[in-house]
């Protein structure tokens, strides 16, 4: 039986999710947070909101949604950005959301004075460089133009691919998982570095020397990574993460979720779309 009772997509602005989640939790008994976590009669359902943007992101929530033991149902609020859904989890908005990994969450936290915590990882990422010009790296041409995320712990992984292709130096003295472009030491062949928002990546593929892709958006494009990529990299603590927050995040429907998560038929979602479990 299908435990996701109602599919949302979240407009554009916090206020305006918030007025569908009130409705919703009118609806459905959730309690004055705005959360599915409400007080009330113990044997009756209790929906839980979860975000996510994108697949594999929201087939895994719908894999959990199956999976999820009762009284809990997960109600899946489809977001177009990566930052909403943690402004929304930090509102109290959402018992969770499914978008991001532990550096990208860190990252927000400490720029929004948040205190989202991470539960559990729950799929590998496999990011690359791509090229529709080139077949590798040493193709570039100097004054080529490399397009990356604008946020830094993404940023960072691009950036570290490049230096490792030997075409730029990165500051040994910074973090090598917190450098930035103003980090480039050496950049011999002129390189042109643009940085834009990781969900318009997938728009600058045809028209950059090389350009970060993350594997799910790599397949939107019809490219295959082990195949297509001019660089990969999977690193096991940029696995994508169940996130709540620290107020909830050890609560019985946090916990809840994070077995439903880790269940199953999860994993056999994951190796349906051939994405690596992290569990």
């Amino acid at each position: 039986m299908t435990r996701l009772p109602l599919l949302r997509t979240a407009v554009a602005t916090t206020a305006g999710a918030a007025a569908l989640l009130l409705l919703a939790g009118c609806a459905t008994g959730a309690d004055a947070s705005g959360t599915g976590s409400g007080t009330g009669d113990a044997d009756a359902t209790q929906v839980l909101t979860v975000a996510a943007t994108t697949t594999p992101m929201t087939d895994v929530v719908e894999a959990a949604a199956e999976a999820i033991a009762a009284p809990y149902e997960i109600e899946m609020v489809e977001v177009a950005d990566y930052v909403q859904p943690n402004t929304m989890l930090q509102h109290g908005e959402l018992d969770a959301n499914f978008v991001q990994h532990p550096p990208f969450m860190e990252e927000f936290n400490a720029g929004n004075d948040a205190s989202l915590v991470a539960v559990e990882p729950v799929y590998l990422t496999v990011v690359g460089m791509y090229s529709s010009m080139h077949d590798s790296f040493a193709d570039v041409p100097d004054g080529g133009r490399i397009v990356i995320p604008n946020d830094r712990s993404n940023a960072a992984r691009a950036l570290l691919m490049v230096q490792d292709a030997g075409l730029v130096e990165l500051d040994p003295a910074v973090d090598e998982w917190a450098v930035t472009v103003d980090d480039i030491t050496a950049n011999p062949h002129d390189l042109r570095f643009t940085e834009i928002d990781i969900m318009q990546l997938t728009a600058a593929y045809p028209e950059a020397d090389a350009v970060f892709l993350h594997g799910t958006f790599a397949r939107q494009l019809g490219l295959v990574p082990e195949e297509d990529a001019i660089a990969l990299e999977q690193d096991p603590q940029f696995a994508v993460n169940l996130v709540a927050r620290e107020d909830n995040a050890d609560s019985p429907e946090v916990r809840a979720l994070a077995e439903a998560f880790h269940s199953d038929a999860v994993r056999e979602k994951l190796e349906e779309l051939e994405v690596p479990p992290a569990f």
